[in-house]
């Protein structure tokens, strides 16, 4: 996401404000793991702890609105098409037992195994700029903090 003119996008390991579920105070946080351009996980800074990403108030357009699920219509998803997806072709032929555990605090190489305890099992796709790892899960890629 853009946020104005002369910045860049958010990526991981990224200082962000956010929502602290523990601190329950806005506080900055490091990105821990995104979804395409969303941020989806971040570590307080502050106290230590991960919780999925709760933006500030005026990222979310300020006062909260209920609405109702039927009311708000949401394009169809087109369905997959038929076959191995490209995780699944991936990995068909690599031992599961190789894999290592993940950690923010680990270095990676493309091609190695990698256990994460949400994801699952992943295969490391991509080496990306200092600190930041793209590995393949059978949800997606995710762009993850490395060292």
């Amino acid at each position: 996401m853009v946020t104005g003119i002369g910045s860049r996008r958010r990526a991981a390991g990224d200082i962000i404000e956010a929502r602290c579920t523990k601190c329950r105070s806005l506080l900055n946080h490091t990105i821990v793991a995104m979804v395409g351009e969303r941020v989806v996980r971040v570590q307080c800074n502050t106290c230590g702890g991960q919780h999925n990403y709760h933006p500030p108030q005026a990222e979310r357009g300020g006062e909260r609105t209920t609405v109702r699920k039927a009311a708000v219509e949401r394009p169809r998803k087109e369905k997959a098409p038929a076959g191995p997806s490209e995780w699944e072709v991936t990995v068909k032929d690599l031992d599961p037992a190789t894999a290592v555990s993940y950690a923010m605090d680990a270095s990676f190489s493309v091609g190695q195994l990698v256990a994460h305890p949400v994801f699952g099992l992943g295969i490391v796709t991509a080496l990306c700029k200092p600190n930041k790892v793209e590995i393949l899960f059978s949800a997606g890629k995710k762009l993850l903090r490395c060292a």
